[in-house]
């Protein structure tokens, strides 16, 4: 959900601070290897041994590996060089570097350059083990003040993703966010794209900076171009979210004009840091960019340049496994209090459905359900009544609509009677009909606002 109005629980691994994580162990020496594996093994540590730096920066994880120890002097990639790049990677894991007994220098020239400490070769069993587990005690303290940082801001919230297809979005998420180069997230409206950019934040190396979103849709062109670039004695976007994440939703909205203004803000080569120092850039759409540069309505170059990752999110419809578990969810989150069960006949019926407005339409129908609810069960009559088969899409207009009078007609005019409609049919809920319109919430209440339309009492 967009919204990001309940926190959703994501499957995703965690950092094991003990016997029994991972290490990443690079030794060109097979004996070394060989000794320093079965060193840790034995303690009741995972290991990955790899023979050299290009095997090593080629497989590191920095969800996978919870500490990295490296012999410095290796041909090729050499260990001052997987140190380096471990630290602009992911600066959180610590890196233990291998020196012969006696190589003070190098051991210092090392600690300077980042390592958390240094293990004398050949291998001392019980000074290996201390040190590795201080190593992953500093991990896992590191891990642990990040997350509470993170919960202090109120910026993380968990994701569902129990379908192969979400789970391999949230795969390519976890690898981009700690690079600095922009994400671009597509999906429709509902899908989650705000959660996600949100993900990303708390998985960046500056997670504990301020996450700002910016509704391209929703705001005037003028106050659009003042908050993003400032005005007066207003500082631009970019100086009030220095070590942090700007995310802007809905970015095909963008103007042309604010489009050009935007390029400056954004790097040429896409894995450089941005032109504003320390300030990461998300940007998501519910449209198809592609196209809609094609018809020049938006800039190749800038999406060339917000695309450097580009995330993909599958409707809800492509990922049913996920509706039982999000269902539970929020029934649970909605509840409060209350203890109601969700039988598995209501559960068939609601993975049946197509859930055109995604995650977000399926979150407001358990709203539904438990504000209806009389008892401690949860009923499949209180589900929305739906015409036809709820896994066929209906094409409710008729193919003569609208008219197409010789005289013409005023598409701002058309645009009105169809949010009017809308919102008559949804018994003028604006999230239902933003919903149905496939439209984002605030984009709908935007053109509201435009339109003169008054939202009723029972506005949801």
């Amino acid at each position: 959900m967009e919204t990001g109005s309940s926190p959703v629980p994501v499957v995703t691994p965690s950092v094991d601070a003990g016997p029994g994580g991972c290490v990443l162990l690079v030794e060109d020496d097979p004996t070394s290897r060989e000794v320093g594996t079965y060193n840790l093994q034995d303690a009741g540590f995972r290991v990955d041994a790899v023979a050299s730096g290009e095997e090593a920066l080629e497989s590191f994880s920095a969800t996978e590996h919870s500490v990295v120890i490296t012999d410095l002097r290796m041909p090729g990639i050499d260990g001052m060089h997987v140190l380096e790049e471990i630290n602009r990677r992911a600066p959180e894991v610590p890196v233990l570097v291998i020196t012969a007994y006696g190589s003070v220098d190098t051991a210092v020239q090392a600690m300077k350059a980042g390592a958390y400490d240094f293990i004398g070769k050949p291998f001392n069993r019980e000074h290996l083990l201390v040190v590795v587990r201080r190593a992953f005690e500093r991990r896992r303290m590191s891990d642990q003040l990040r997350t509470l940082r993170i919960q202090v801001a109120g910026v993380g919230r968990p994701i569902i993703a129990q379908s192969d297809a979400m789970v391999r979005a949230l795969e390519i998420v976890d690898r981009a966010a700690p690079l600095p180069s922009p994400v671009l997230i597509r999906g429709e409206t509902g899908t989650g794209k705000e959660l996600v950019a949100r993900r990303i934040h708390t998985k960046s190396r500056e997670p504990e900076g301020p996450f700002l979103p910016v509704h391209c849709g929703a705001e005037s062109p003028e106050r659009l171009d003042a908050e993003l670039f400032g005005v007066g004695p207003t500082p631009a976007i970019m100086d009030r979210v220095k070590g942090g994440t700007v995310f802007l939703d809905e970015v095909a909205e963008l103007p042309s004009g604010l489009q050009v203004k935007l390029l400056t803000l954004l790097p040429d080569d896409a894995s450089s840091t941005h032109a504003s120092p320390g300030v990461r850039i998300v940007a998501a759409t519910s449209a198809d960019l592609v196209a809609t540069a094609r018809r020049g309505d938006f800039r190749s170059d800038l999406l060339y340049r917000l695309n450097a990752v580009e995330v993909e999110l599958p409707p809800l419809r492509e990922r049913r496994e996920d509706i039982a578990p999000l269902v539970r969810h929020f029934v649970e989150q909605l509840a409060a209090s209350r203890r109601l069960r969700v039988p598995q006949a209501l559960l068939d019926e609601m993975t049946r459905r197509r859930w055109d407005g995604n995650v977000r339409e399926l979150e407001n129908t358990c709203e539904r359900l438990v504000m209806l609810s009389t008892s401690d069960s949860l009923r499949v009559e209180d589900l929305p009544v739906i015409g036809g088969d709820a896994d066929v899409q209906s094409d409710s207009l008729s193919s003569e609509w609208p008219p197409m009078p010789d005289e013409g007609l005023s598409l701002v005019d058309l645009e009105k009677r169809v949010i009017q409609r809308s919102l008559e049919h949804n018994g003028w809920n604006v999230s239902r009909s933003a919903a149905y319109l496939r439209v984002p919430r605030h984009i709908l209440a935007y053109r509201m606002t435009k339109y003169g339309i008054a939202r009723r009492r029972d506005d949801g």
